[in-house]
């Protein structure tokens, strides 16, 4: 009992030091376009890969800021050997962290919050998203805290999918009033669904081609004979169908004739 409680210790412990580090990334790096990071555990330490939209921001001069970056995470926060990786943001509009950046920069310039909510969803529908969520919370235009949702296209709320398809980004703009929570979640491009399905042609695997169905009309004998042919158990299944299309090639003939 006391090993299980160690574990899940020092698993809540894993857990609060990396949110103190991304808050503290979040913090040094906004103006260079936070857009989220990853850890990843490998045998010569902590790797730490960080996105950013300016990527010459975070790295600076001569890899200046981010070699002191580096030096903080060790001493600040004991990481063992942390290596500060950056990438660049192909699409700004597409990351959920930005887009809420964006988003409480602009309520605390001024901008009122339908306009900056309407906004901020048309930009992430104009990138391609299949769907977007902008949420925003706390006391927007008076003193009673509020929460106004501006949603667009297809988005999940719960469940395996929004966790999975579903991207996530949170900001506050502070202002007079208070603090506004501002949370942006996106569904991505390539997500697709457990429900859809897509319909693809056959492929030619070298089969021959299917045989089309003729209606023929026949006597109540001769329907009598196709269906004991058909329903006889003797021999093997090549006889019967032989047996079928013989007596069918027949009254075929006796047709035309």
């Amino acid at each position: 009992m006391a090993e299980q409680q160690s574990t899940i210790r020092k698993l809540i412990d894993r857990n609060v030091e990396r949110q103190l580090v991304r808050e503290f990334l979040l913090r040094e790096t906004e103006r260079a376009g936070f857009g989220g990071l990853t850890f990843t555990r490998t045998p010569e330490g902590t790797k730490i890969s960080l996105l950013a939209e300016q990527v010459g921001r975070v790295i600076g001069r001569r890899g200046k800021v981010i070699h002191e970056l580096g030096n903080r995470l060790k001493n600040d926060f004991n990481i063992d050997r942390p290596h500060l990786d950056v990438d660049e943001i192909t699409e700004p509009r597409l990351n959920a962290q930005i887009m809420a950046s964006r988003l409480a920069s602009s309520l605390e310039r001024g901008w009122f919050f339908r306009r900056a909510g309407h906004g901020t969803a048309q930009q992430i529908m104009d990138a391609g998203a299949r769907g977007c969520l902008v949420v925003l919370s706390g006391k927007i235009t008076g003193a009673r805290h509020r929460v106004e949702k501006f949603q667009q296209g297809h988005i999940k709320f719960c469940g395996e999918t929004a966790l999975e398809f579903m991207d996530t980004g949170f900001s506050t703009a502070v202002k007079k009033l208070g603090t506004i929570g501002c949370t942006v979640k996106i569904m991505r491009p390539d997500a697709k669904l457990p429900h859809e399905i897509v319909i693809t042609e056959r492929v030619d695997s070298g089969l021959p081609p299917l045989a089309k169905i003729a209606v023929i009309e026949a006597s109540d004998e001769e329907a009598e004979q196709l269906a004991v042919a058909t329903e006889e158990p003797e021999g093997d299944a090549e006889g019967v169908v032989d047996s079928v299309v013989d007596m069918m090639a027949g009254i075929e003939q006796k047709e035309e004739e």
